[in-house]
């Protein structure tokens, strides 16, 4: 387990965050799911606490606590004034030493889990994704949700949450991340004291063991009672630790990552054809994802997708406004600047970096390779994307459409 700390001393409040090294990447098929029910059960009791008490506990120390699961990792965190950080770190340290997994939690949590699962379904934007995700990385993990299905969520039982635990939650995969008004020495009394029984834990880090999934090109339709079709298109990106992941960034706030954007601008302002319309930019420790996004009307659907392929062409021509690189970079430095006022992106930062880098990278750092972007750099991006022959999309619409002529249009 490693401990690591950014201090801030004009701030009176510490964020602590119980990083853990294991999402739902790392689940077998008839696990889907589980990783994101563990962050529910983590706060549904322990050998001292019932979910009740543990609610009490934060809240009588005027803490705020949460947590979420991505494809890589699970976050368990919490912020307090800098004078609670002790009773913090012994709380979350119970959650993630003492947990139970009682059975009569679990049963109560399912409902609660499968009106989440629900809930994503109908929200066609999210749904549309996870349809590009599936047809993109097929039989692999990344192609299933975080949330998991509805029979694999009835089916889960207490072993089943106490071996994944087990399994994954070691020192090995744990990494705890402080930001705030606190000293590096004293976190390390602090934690030291409550987290001692850990080290008694032993198991295999899973970045070392996770698999490089294969892409899949194609197209997946599907019939939805929408209003809009839904449209989602993704190639192949880049990993998190890919130097070129700073210029696909900047690539993909220049194409539709902002208001500015050219998509936006193209699309939306000047023509009207849809009110949402970005590009994204997903990054996993092995492979990424480039795409774009768009909600758009029956008769605006091929329209749309012709101007989006027209916008790559351009900037693969080296079609470019005077000051538009430079404004991106702004926009970059901008939104990275303002998130490390949060202890809580501190926090998150600090972790990330720890895990896939194994030190920690200054902000100087990022802005300085960012500044290093030129227009060819753009261009190289813009130009794989267009003579590639990987490209995914997926289409959630109220009625079908002729997939010939879509798969014509996009080459698949």
């Amino acid at each position: 387990m490693k401990i690591i700390t950014h201090k801030i001393p004009y701030v009176r409040s510490v964020t602590m965050g119980l990083w853990i090294d294991v999402g739902s990447r790392d689940e077998e098929k008839t696990e889907h799911g589980l990783a994101h029910f563990m962050e529910h059960m983590l706060f549904k009791g322990t050998k001292k606490r019932s979910a009740y008490e543990l609610a009490k506990a934060f809240d009588a120390i005027g803490g705020i606590s949460n947590a979420f699961t991505s494809v890589e990792a699970t976050c368990y965190f919490a912020q307090v004034m800098d004078e609670h950080f002790e009773d913090m770190a012994e709380i979350l340290s119970d959650i993630y030493i003492n947990s139970e997994f009682d059975p009569d939690e679990i049963e109560n949590e399912k409902p609660v889990i499968l009106q989440e699962i629900d809930m994503f379904d109908e929200f066609p934007e999210d749904y549309a994704m996870s349809l590009l995700d599936k047809k993109r990385w097929k039989n692999h993990s990344l192609g299933r949700t975080i949330l998991g299905s509805q029979e694999t969520i009835m089916n889960l039982s207490a072993d089943n949450l106490k071996s994944f635990f087990s399994k994954h939650y070691t020192p090995e995969n744990t990494t705890i991340a402080l930001a705030g008004n606190i000293d590096h020495e004293k976190a390390v009394d602090v934690l030291g004291k409550y987290f001692d029984n850990l080290k008694n834990r032993s198991g295999v880090k899973n970045e070392n063991i996770r698999v490089k999934p294969e892409f899949h090109k194609g197209l997946c339709f599907e019939q939805k009672g929408v209003e809009q079709y839904h449209l989602c298109l993704g190639t192949e990106g880049y990993s998190r630790k890919d130097s070129n992941r700073f210029k696909a960034s900047l690539f993909t706030t220049i194409l539709g990552g902002n208001m500015s954007s050219r998509l936006f601008q193209e699309i939306r302002e000047k023509r009207g054809l849809a009110y949402t319309i970005y590009s994204f930019f997903n990054q996993f420790m092995d492979t990424g994802m480039l795409g774009v996004y768009a909600a758009v009307s029956k008769e605006n659907l091929i329209p749309v997708i012709k101007l989006i392929q027209k916008e790559l062409q351009k900037i693969r021509d080296k079609k470019h406004s005077n000051g538009e690189i430079e404004g991106a970079k702004a926009f970059t430095k901008g939104n990275l600047m303002l998130s490390m006022e949060s202890t809580e992106n501190l926090m998150i930062k600090l972790a990330q970096n720890e895990v896939l880098y194994k030190r920690y990278i200054p902000f100087e750092e990022t802005i300085s390779e960012v500044e290093k972007i030129n227009w060819d750099d753009i261009r190289d991006i813009a130009d794989r994307i267009c003579s590639g022959n990987d490209l995914t999309a997926s289409i959630l619409g109220p009625e079908s459409e002729k997939e010939d002529e879509l798969k014509k249009i996009l080459n698949l």
